[in-house]
């Protein structure tokens, strides 16, 4: 390491060790907080990003700064998200006495994990951060942020706004905090390395750091969702639903559908049902062209991410009138894998689309979909066949099947479904993850166990063997 590097990374180390310190004097201060003013807490820091005008702000900047998705699209982000979160947590207890199981002797008491290091991305710099805080603050712990460069004046716009809703009930500010702009690789790094728990949604880079910090680490895997429509299904319904799901927010949610898996016998009526909901199939001389300025090298554009269909014409020189005019835009593909781009997610309102002869073809294009990319995240199914949600459930390795529904609306917790609202989706060790559910309070949460002595449950090795040793003559 040179002078220069040896001098950055000392600054850093600097910085972040004063931001925890005050971290850990402020989740100190609510430490023994109960159960009603931890419940203050929380409402104060979502009433911060829920009011509207403060809302409308956050995403208005959001928009600005990053350049990415568009700005009624992130204050509905903004709006269901945090109302959902706050539903969630509603009574429910994160401090004090969870559980008594006195057949087993056993008192589970809930404590805070401490300082929470939040790595956010600037696809949701305003949604993310505001759900991790709140999820944090439930259990008692302090949050400092290392948000994206791009996001960081939406992060930073939202802990002005936290801070102002602290000081009315009287809350530490230093409990929630952000690392200082511009933000470092070296300053996200040593955060991660003094924080007690480190929680990241954005890039895969960032989710190795986070693993390879030596702090407990809680990271996402990539997405790339595809979804089926078997024979069975409303094609209309599914059609309005993948197109809702799609477009929100020019398809920055790791949980749009990137591809569709359609079944031979109603593949004419699904395109029909998907062009009439606002989309817009390219001929193959298009699709090339598309190609070219999507995945130059071989890797996704920035130019197109998160863009419009209009704006991502314009950088591929598409010219025709019903492409520019269209939501999103829809390419027929046979193959998968890095010779076959548009199988991979495409973080834009673009959507390739593949004919199956049957579900059992469905299925295996499914699989070499997730082979390539998205492994351990969700996959979708529009149906009325039970059989073939269950065989999704039991053989592909995705953690979420998201069965019937928008599935970037469902897949982070909807009214309609039971998933906890999130932003953050854990994919299990198929994804490279620690954890495989949408990631929620109980995260957040350390837990202590009180052992008492219990009457004896000891058995003789006739209950436990008898039966294999009488079955195999052991």
């Amino acid at each position: 390491m040179s002078a220069v590097e040896t001098s950055v990374t000392s600054a850093a180390a600097t910085a972040v060790t004063e931001l925890v310190a005050r971290a850990r004097k402020a989740q100190a201060t609510i430490a023994r907080y109960s159960q009603a003013q931890l419940d203050e807490l929380v409402t104060a820091a979502g009433w911060a990003i829920m009011e509207p005008a403060r809302n409308k702000m956050l995403a208005e900047i959001a928009v600005r700064d990053t350049g990415l998705g568009n700005v009624a699209d992130k204050i509905n982000k903004n709006h269901r998200k945090t109302l959902g979160l706050m539903r969630d947590l509603k009574g429910a207890i994160s401090t004090g006495v969870l559980a008594e199981l006195p057949e087993l002797g056993i008192t589970e008491i809930a404590r805070p994990v401490g300082v929470v290091a939040a790595v956010v991305p600037s696809t949701n710099p305003g949604a993310t951060p505001a759900n991790n805080i709140i999820n944090a603050l439930k259990c008692g712990n302090a949050v400092i942020l290392s948000p994206s460069p791009k996001g960081f004046s939406t992060s930073a716009k939202l802990l002005e706004f936290i801070h102002a809703e602290f000081a009315r009930i009287g809350a530490p500010a230093d409990l929630v905090q952000t690392l200082p702009h511009p933000v470092t690789k070296e300053s996200s790094k040593e955060l991660m390395r003094q924080a007690d728990l480190v929680v990241v949604t954005g890039s895969q880079a960032n989710v190795r750091a986070a693993y390879s910090s030596g702090t407990p680490a809680l990271g996402v895997g990539a997405g790339n969702v595809a979804v089926i429509v078997d024979e069975s299904a409303d094609c209309e319904d599914a059609a309005q639903k993948i197109m809702l799901s799609k477009i929100f927010d020019n398809a920055t949610s790791c949980s749009s559908e990137n591809s569709v898996i359609i079944h031979a016998a109603v593949y004419d009526r699904m395109l029909k049902a998907l062009t009439a909901a606002g989309s817009i199939l390219l001929t193959a001389e298009e699709k090339a062209t598309l190609q070219q300025a999507m995945f130059p090298g071989g890797k996704l554009s920035p130019a197109v991410t998160a863009q419009s269909v209009k704006k991502i014409c314009a950088v591929a020189g598409l010219t025709r009138p019903e492409l520019v005019n269209a939501k999103c835009l829809l390419v027929e593909e046979t193959g998968t894998g890095k010779a076959a781009p548009f199988s991979g997610e495409k973080l834009s309102p673009v959507m390739a689309v593949y004919k199956a002869r049957d579900f059992d073809h469905a299925f295996s294009t499914l699989r070499a979909i997730y082979d390539y990319q998205g492994n351990g995240h969700s996959c979708g199914i529009h149906t009325k066949n039970n059989e073939q949600i269950h065989r999704l459930g039991l053989e592909m390795t995705v953690c979420r099947v998201i069965v019937n529904q928008a599935h970037a609306i469902a897949n982070g917790g909807s009214f309609d479904n039971g998933l906890p609202f999130s932003l953050t989706m854990g994919c299990g060790t198929w994804g490279g993850n620690s954890f495989s559910e949408n990631l929620n309070y109980k995260h957040f949460m350390n837990t202590t166990r009180i052992v008492r002595v219990i009457p004896p449950r000891e058995p003789t090795p006739d209950d436990i063997f008898g039966a294999y040793r009488k079955k195999y003559g052991a």
